[in-house]
């Protein structure tokens, strides 16, 4: 696990080494937008779940180390975590799971000149990362002195989640919509029984007075418990509705509603199933 830590931050450190040091500025205005309605997104969200006593703390962003000087390509870095809290009583939050990414992504926008589709732009983006997961004192029952839900878990608690992977995204957009289409490939993966792709596709709209809608559908591997590796796919939907706050100034803020049903986010629970509703803030840096 070091030696595979070690040897990506090494090809960042040599990344940006080659990087001309006027051009090598620093900024969280990234040449590819984030996309609004992935829920595996570096962001900053509060986003409470509507039908159970779970909330979703989302810390992490996106940076450009480096622009060219047409704004046609760029170099960042990328960290991130997601956790799952549970609400409960005197304004406790224990965590259940959480996850941690970190890595590098290169990013390139081209805009289209008298094109028969009705887009303006397209832009791409190449991600090579590295993403953990871990069970935390939210999981345990320090009473009982065990693992709550120990049984429904087919590797046993704790287990080791551990994934290195490139994530290819490919976007078209006009000023008030944008469709992507995008594919990930695991190159290393622990538990091994992985099926290694995945597809992902989205759209985006504007809609009037800062709001929006959007749909981020994925492809994701199902586990089978019986064969003890995944078996098949699973669609899964992240629909999110939302209002960013312009009129007062923070645009980078939107107030959204989500639905999500398929294949968890969480590495913890990636064998698992789950459908619901959050209501919360989202800030995109």
């Amino acid at each position: 696990m070091l030696k595979k830590i070690t040897s990506l931050l090494a090809v960042i450190l040599l990344t940006l080494s080659s990087i001309p040091a006027a051009q090598s500025t620093p900024t969280l205005d990234t040449l590819f937008e984030p996309l609004v309605a992935d829920p595996m997104e570096q962001r900053i969200a509060v986003m409470p779940w509507l039908d159970d006593d779970y909330l979703q703390l989302d810390i992490g962003s996106s940076a450009d180390l480096y622009q060219n000087d047409d704004g046609t390509m760029a170099f960042g870095i990328d960290f991130g975590t997601w956790s799952l809290l549970q609400r409960s009583s005197n304004f406790k939050f224990p965590v259940d799971a959480i996850d941690y990414m970190f890595g590098v992504n290169f990013s390139m926008k081209q805009q289209l000149e008298e094109s028969p589709l009705p887009f303006d732009e397209f832009s791409a983006r190449i991600r090579l990362s590295h993403i953990s997961a871990h069970f935390e004192d939210g999981h345990y029952d320090e009473e009982a002195g065990e693992w709550m839900h120990e049984e429904a878990c087919p590797f046993g608690i704790p287990f080791t989640y551990s994934r290195e992977f490139i994530n290819i995204l490919l976007a078209l957009s006009a000023e008030d919509y944008r469709v992507y289409l995008g594919y990930q490939y695991l190159w290393h993966t622990i538990p091994d029984a992985i099926n290694r792709h995945s597809l992902q596709a989205g759209v985006e709209l504007s809609t009037p007075g800062n709001t929006y809608l959007a749909a981020d559908f994925k492809l994701l591997p199902a586990w089978d418990n019986d064969l003890e590796k995944t078996d098949g796919f699973k669609g899964t939907w992240n629909l999110q509705a939302g209002w960013r706050l312009t009129a007062i100034g923070a645009e980078n803020v939107r107030i959204a509603y989500n639905y999500f049903n398929g294949m968890s986010r969480h590495g913890m629970y990636f064998y698992d199933d789950e459908s619901y509703s959050t209501l919360g803030v989202i800030v995109d840096l």
